[in-house]
């Protein structure tokens, strides 16, 4: 199984972005996907997860400007950003829990959101 992280890129400050995270390889089912970002010199930190139900959990810091979906039929997990802050800068991570078998979790290699001010 595999994860593939896309749609990082320049953006000014205000603007908008929208990541894609698409699994490939023997999946059975997805459970929990999530969108981890991880800011030079910080610790990887949780920024949205969406679980098969279709529930959603946010940060804080990205609460009403960061919406989490997925499309299961697609094998693919949105993270569509807007507002975007300096500080939002940096490299973004999906994760998801998938059952291949067994149940394990997955990272995909991460796409770099640079918010200029």
């Amino acid at each position: 199984v595999q994860l593939q992280a896309s749609g990082g890129g320049l953006v000014q400050a205000g603007g908008s972005l929208r990541l894609s995270c698409v699994a490939s390889g023997t999946i059975y089912r997805v459970g929990d996907v999530g969108w981890y970002r991880q800011a030079p010199g910080k610790q990887r930190e949780l920024v949205a997860r969406i679980n098969r139900n279709g529930g959603t959990h946010y940060a804080d810091s990205v609460k009403d400007r960061f919406t989490i979906s997925r499309d299961d039929a697609k094998k693919t997990a949105y993270l569509e950003m807007s507002s975007l802050m300096p500080e939002d800068t940096a490299v973004y991570y999906c994760n998801a829990e998938i059952f291949s078998p067994p149940w394990d979790t997955f990272w995909g290699q991460g796409t770099l959101v640079t918010v200029s001010s």
